[in-house]
């Protein structure tokens, strides 16, 4: 009756990372932390989300 087969294929996230900070300035540095910063923030607000939605389908089977 339903097709599971229209939902993305799980991956493993794949993260860019600089290999060697090294070479990087000051400025490139600071820049690299907000954009890591703002990305923890994201990851944290989806766990809370999915927690959430987690949450609320086990208390229906909890009755």
């Amino acid at each position: 009756m339903f097709d599971d087969d229209d939902r993305p294929a799980k991956t493993n996230a794949v993260i860019t990372l600089p290999r060697n900070l090294e070479t990087l300035s000051i400025e490139e540095l600071e820049h690299y932390i907000t954009i890591l910063k703002s990305e923890i923030e994201r990851t944290e607000g989806e766990i809370t989300r999915k927690k959430a939605s987690r949450d609320a389908a086990a208390s229906i089977f909890k009755s």
